[in-house]
């Protein structure tokens, strides 16, 4: 198996055509048909389909794109790494974050990493946890910041802890519910979160559930943090945020607690990177400066 025919794999499968994927990697269509060919017949399976519409990946192909993509990724990580020590091109990092810590963590952290490595290539993607882990696996990303996945961490990947991050209820300053002070008074009141397994929305179900109430029944899904506050701001919706947030200047001016006497339990914020599969140093460095101004955030709170 030749990293060539890999590389001509994985073109033909993200772009669809044969054709596509020799102007995206500059060589010729013959050259990625018999790549194909080598690659499938060294693997005794077929890996790809020719259709009227193109060329996509059969279920072995699928399987293999995740296994393609990792050596892929590991090689240009090697070729940086060298280049580095040789003391050519500075580096990249590809990371993800929801946004609480987008805004509470990431802008510090970034600062603290330019001061280290001004050169390097960075890319910061937002999502939620569960949609940024196969990203880490299949190491799209290097890795994510994100919320304690609940239940067991699949095989392959590793958590790292930062700190605690606690939930309160919001909602836009002055509004009716503001002094109602127990969730038995909010159940009915429309609600609002990230989706249906934000870890603030979660907490919120359990602290429903210890107080023997019912979950609210109305509720709306935001996945956009700017759009939540907007919504938020101009309507008579709640949300459970990280308590951080309402200190920030997104929120502080149009947002406000609503004090209850049940409480919500805190959810564990960290780091996920692949288990099997050491950082570059240019990641290395943007996972110390994040965890140092998580820290120091957590000290503070």
């Amino acid at each position: 198996m030749r990293l060539n025919q890999i590389r001509f794999f994985l073109a033909a499968v993200e772009t669809g055509s044969i054709r596509a994927a020799a102007r995206k990697l500059g060589v010729s269509s013959p050259a990625i048909t018999k790549g194909l060919r080598q690659l499938e017949q060294e693997l005794h399976v077929g890996l790809v389909e020719r259709t009227r519409h193109g060329v996509v990946a059969t279920p072995a192909g699928r399987a293999f794109v995740t296994r393609a993509r990792v050596v892929q990724s590991e090689l240009r990580k090697a070729e940086e790494e060298f280049a580095q020590f040789a003391g050519g091109q500075a580096g990249s990092v590809t990371f993800a974050s929801g946004p609480t810590a987008m805004i509470l963590i990431v802008p510090e952290a970034l600062t603290l990493f330019r001061r280290q490595c001004p050169d390097a290539r960075v890319r910061i993607v937002e999502g939620m946890g569960p949609a940024m882990l196969p990203l880490v696996r299949d190491e799209t990303l290097d890795f994510a910041m994100v919320f304690r996945p609940e239940g067991k961490l699949e095989s392959g990947l590793r958590f790292r802890p930062l700190f605690r991050d606690d939930f309160v209820i919001a909602a836009r300053k002055g509004h009716p519910l503001r002094n109602e002070g127990s969730l038995a008074r909010l159940v009915d009141a429309p609600w609002l979160t990230f989706s249906a397994r934000d870890p603030g929305w979660v907490k919120l179900g359990e602290a429903f559930s210890s107080a023997g109430l019912p979950a609210p029944r109305s509720m709306t899904e935001c996945e956009q943090f700017n759009s939540m506050i907007t919504l938020l701001a101009q309507t008579d919706m709640l949300a459970p945020i990280a308590r951080g947030l309402l200190a920030s200047p997104f929120a502080r001016d149009a947002l406000q607690q609503i004090p209850v006497v049940e409480r919500m339990t805190p959810a564990t914020r960290g780091i996920v990177t692949r288990a099997d599969a050491p950082l570059t140093r240019v990641a290395s460095a943007m996972v110390k400066a994040l965890t140092a101004v998580a820290r120091e955030f957590a000290r503070r709170e």
